[in-house]
């Protein structure tokens, strides 16, 4: 029987992407002819490209955070199923910490001032949001500085229930420091959270956490949970003891069994972290800490076989996988380690994080925006730019089809040479800034016949007499638009008709493409 199962079937089926645009005309920041996205997309777009307090080239922190949690505590009410939906993808499978502790707290508040008083819906999205044990504190620290110490119930209750998820030994010894306006301590006085039955240790941990807040110079580390006593035997060691446990024979293991972190390892010893004292820490931490601490590492002359040690970890597909880095991590650290002894591991684990980028049959027009707006940190605290974070993408889809042409634009626009294989990181190189964001004129002049068109920018395109970028493609040809910046305004429509746009630094909406090309639409990653 083929009635529903037919290739007729599925080409009159409606194919649409999750971002849609309203009909009305805005205007982008460079002045040319933009659409108005709907709340719902114009708040997702905002959100994963959204790293809080973080101005764009056209937008200050300030504006954007505004933008943000109005549209959250608009949505919160008018929509809250998918607004809830939106903020635990957010934390979790688009790893985005910050605008979700802070999208979660906005969310209970318009909920609540609207007398929406579901108190399990609101519970379940501030639990939903917090995954690490340093994120109960940092959320109270947002509520209160924004809406003083009278913190109600949902809020209350959903920072008990992360707590007894994620507070243990290891969470404390790395969390706990007197340098944080919430200990974990505080966060229990005010939460009245009681201990997880089925973890009996828990209860040992709580009221010692408690102790070491408020008794600190009694507090003893229960016997109960091995990591704190392993932990409290290392900080009694008299100074000049201290660097011999390094160097001795199972010296990582005791580091390790007492929860020693590499930040807390240099004050500990009160020395230089030298090379014995990285090779001892090297084998407990994490990989996305181990890429971060290279250029360390060859500044303190770490032997060559603890580098392959690193180097094996760091570029392992399941470490990469498990890390859930953005791929702009690793070309961080390729720019910043200065040691060729890294540039092959790393360039492995920036084609594991880009795994999901799929093989596009027949010809794709790939088009990154290489403008002056685009060269705007990720963060205060990163030299990354969506510039190169759009170069990182444009090359991976373009090296993967079947065949591509690969183009920078800005002002003017010129084709970018590359070769299937290549190192992704050396055809970076060959990507400038390029000025202003002339994306019509780019696509007029190398649209040839492509089967798709991907444009990887920020959308504030200039005014081009000869209409949007999209109106230059057949209307028959997809056109898919990657948004890396949340501007309001769109170059382009969105949702039906062969235009559809994504948004984001992950990897994962390129799966839509082929969902798409597929007959199926493309719904909320959540969904």
């Amino acid at each position: 029987m083929t009635r529903f199962n037919s290739r007729a079937a599925r080409d009159e089926a409606a194919e649409y992407s999750y971002i849609g645009s309203t009909g009305r005309v805005l205007f982008t920041r460079e002045g040319g002819a933009g659409v108005e996205r709907d709340a719902r997309s114009e708040l997702f777009l905002l959100a994963v490209a959204n790293f809080v307090s973080q101005r764009t080239f056209y937008e200050s922190g300030s504006d954007r955070d505004n933008r943000f949690t109005a549209l959250v505590r608009e949505l919160a009410v008018a929509d809250p199923q998918w607004t809830a939906g939106l903020l635990g993808w957010l934390r979790g499978e688009a790893h985005m910490r910050t605008a979700s502790l802070v999208g979660a707290a906005e969310f209970v508040k318009a909920r609540l001032q609207a007398g929406a008083t579901d108190g399990s819906r609101n519970r379940q999205v501030i639990s939903s949001v917090l995954l690490r044990a340093d994120e109960p504190g940092e959320l109270l620290g947002y509520w209160t500085s924004r809406y003083g110490r009278n913190v109600p119930k949902p809020v209350k209750r959903g920072i008990a229930d992360a707590v007894r998820r994620l507070y243990s030994g290891k969470s404390l010894l790395k969390y706990d420091t007197a340098s944080k306006g919430y200990r974990f301590g505080d966060v229990l006085n005010l939460v009245h959270a009681s201990p997880d039955p089925q973890r009996s240790w828990q209860g040992a941990l709580f009221r010692y956490a408690l102790d070491r807040r408020h008794h600190p110079e009694t507090a003893e580390p229960p016997a109960a949970i091995p990591v704190l006593t392993a932990h409290r035997e290392l900080m009694a060691l008299p100074v000049q003891e201290r660097r011999a446990v390094i160097t001795s024979p199972g010296g990582a293991e005791r580091l390790a069994e007492a929860g020693m972190t590499w930040e807390a390892l240099a004050g500990w010893l009160q020395g230089p972290m030298d090379a014995a004292a990285w090779e001892a820490v090297i084998p407990s931490m994490g990989a996305m800490a181990l890429v971060r601490n290279l250029r360390n590492f060859d500044q303190a002359g770490v032997s060559d076989e603890v580098a392959a040690q690193v180097a094996a970890k760091i570029s392992d597909p399941a470490v990469v996988a498990a890390s859930r880095q953005f791929p702009f991590r690793y070309l961080a650290a390729y720019q910043h380690a200065p040691s060729l002894r890294w540039a092959c591991p790393l360039e492995q684990a920036l084609g594991h994080s880009l795994a999901n980028v799929p093989a596009l049959p027949g010809r794709t027009l790939v088009l990154v925006d290489r403008s002056g707006s685009m060269w705007s940190p990720l963060s205060d605290r990163s030299e990354l730019n969506r510039a190169d974070a759009a170069a990182i993408f444009g090359t991976a889809v373009a090296m993967r089809a079947a065949g591509a042409d690969l183009v920078q634009f800005g002002t003017g626009n010129v084709a970018v040479s590359y070769t299937r294989g290549e190192s992704v990181l050396r055809v970076l190189e060959r990507f400038g800034n390029l000025g202003g964001t002339n994306t019509t004129a780019a696509v007029r002049a190398h649209y040839r016949g492509h089967d798709r068109v991907l444009i990887v920018t920020d959308e504030q395109a200039a005014h081009s007499r000869h209409g949007s970028p999209t109106e230059q493609v057949p209307a028959h040809i997809p056109v898919y638009t990657w948004n890396l910046a949340g501007h309001r305004a769109g170059h382009a429509p969105s949702g039906t008709g062969n235009r559809h746009t994504f948004g984001g630094l992950s990897d994962d909406a390129f799966r839509m493409v082929p969902l798409i090309e597929q007959g199926r639409s493309a719904d909320w990653p959540w969904r």
